[in-house]
């Protein structure tokens, strides 16, 4: 694996001239091993969100006037968090398993508890089992809310049956098509109501002092159900029964591991990666630890320019090959790196935390490279080169792109009419559009 590889295949590009791995495999190992250096001061956590959340529903308050600052001292901390990383594997990780399980703020009142969700549940199980994770996040607040859940009740409950009201099978279908099994696995629609039945009274206690997760037993369908075979009792315990079993069904394994080789390796995976891929984690019980690192070992692992950008890789990249950032980023400050980053990745089509449907943002080339994304991104680059204005292109260059820089990317350069012109060149290039 090439050196500046490891940085672009598995992380999110070189930042400036930041030294390169002297064993690129080694230091990517490394970082799955070590815990998660980013730090989050100052940050409220989930429940600080509900709270504003609540007292904004509460006094009919227009323009989110008190999530609203929640929410830009979310971007400001974990998009700094993203241009300085010294650990860009585990970031990217955490990135992938948050778009994997995708919240968006385009409903259920999201944008409170967006960044938390990342911080909460997602972070602390990039090299955990795929099973916590799983949990963690079926249990977090914003996953309940962005999958309405809160509203899902057992027709023969207590509330069911004094309220008329019934199942919401949104987190359940969504849980079996895209977080765990796929419908490879040969699931029913019977199995979806089901788990759906099974999920009743996992809820947001909004009235609690410091609002969370919370089961009501009032709410849930009575009775033992039947998912995929299997049987599972009533109450919570059924839910996290379920939940296990589906985190660590072959089907999960064999879904996760395609989705992982496809991040890190091709947009039609190879069938022999995703079968070692599905391998490591079913003999590891999923860990996802494990995998991460088997990837790191394919064949085809940091092949460069095989991946073509997303526009959040794409917009990370340029900024860190600029050596943007550094003092935190003032969440009020439109010219700070990290809103700079943010203002970027909604440019440019991928706006944060705001995907459009529950199967998160594409990272397949052919939702990214027409015409006019590419020009957009030509636009965009035009506008950054402005906040580095001491930046040498060539030398950019050389450092973004290593061996990948071509002869012809060069050329346009050295002739470029002015720096400006010289780093959007670069940007624009090829080899800038893929890592």
């Amino acid at each position: 694996m090439q050196r500046s590889a490891a940085l672009t295949g598995f992380g999110w590009g070189r930042r400036g001239n930041a030294p390169l791995p002297d064993d690129p495999r080694g230091w990517l190992r490394a970082q799955l091993a070590a815990p998660d250096a980013a730090i989050f001061s100052g940050l409220g956590d989930s429940a600080d969100g509900l709270v504003a959340l609540r007292r904004q529903r509460r006094d009919r308050m227009p323009g989110d006037p008190l999530v609203k600052p929640l929410f830009a001292a979310e971007v400001a901390a974990q998009l700094d968090a993203l241009l300085l990383t010294e650990q860009p594997f585990r970031e990217r990780l955490a990135w992938f398993w948050c778009n994997h399980f995708t919240v968006s703020m385009r409903q259920g009142g999201t944008r409170a508890v967006a960044g938390p969700y990342m911080r909460e549940a997602i972070r602390p199980n990039v090299t955990a089992r795929f099973s916590d994770l799983l949990l963690a996040v079926m249990r977090h607040p914003a996953m309940l809310l962005y999958l309405d859940n809160i509203s899902s009740i057992g027709p023969n409950s207590r509330a069911g049956l004094r309220r008329h009201r019934g199942l919401n099978e949104n987190l359940a279908r969504e849980c079996l098509e895209l977080h765990t099994v796929s419908p490879l696995a040969g699931y029913s629609q019977a199995d979806v109501t089901s788990f759906a039945a099974i999920l009743t009274g996992w809820g947001v206690d909004m009235k609690a002092d410091r609002p969370g997760f919370v089961f009501r037993p009032a709410a849930h369908e009575p009775g033992e159900k039947t998912l995929m075979g299997r049987v599972f009792p009533e109450g919570e315990e059924g839910g996290v029964q379920a939940l296990r079993f589906l985190g660590t069904h072959p089907a999960t394994y064999r879904h996760i591991a395609t989705r992982m080789v496809g991040q890190f390796v091709s947009d039609t995976p190879p069938p022999r990666d995703v079968a070692h891929v599905a391998g490591v984690l079913h003999d590891t019980q999923g860990d996802l630890g494990a995998a991460a690192a088997a990837l790191v070992d394919l064949p085809d692992a940091g092949r460069p320019g095989v991946k073509f950008r997303t526009p959040m890789d794409f917009a990370t990249a340029a900024m860190r090959a600029l050596g943007l950032g550094g003092a935190p980023s003032a969440p009020g400050d439109p010219h700070a790196p990290a809103h700079i980053l943010f203002g970027g990745f909604a440019s440019l089509g991928q706006p944060l935390w705001t995907a459009p449907l529950p199967n998160g943002w594409s990272d397949r080339a052919a939702d990214w490279s027409a015409p006019a994304d590419l020009l957009a991104r030509a636009d965009w680059s035009y506008r950054l080169a402005a906040f580095a204005p001491d930046a040498d292109p060539l030398d950019i260059a050389h450092a973004a792109l290593g061996p990948a820089l071509r002869p012809a990317t060069i050329e346009a350069i050295r002739h470029a009419g002015a720096r400006r012109d010289g780093l959007t060149l670069l940007f624009s290039s090829p080899e800038f559009q893929r890592r």
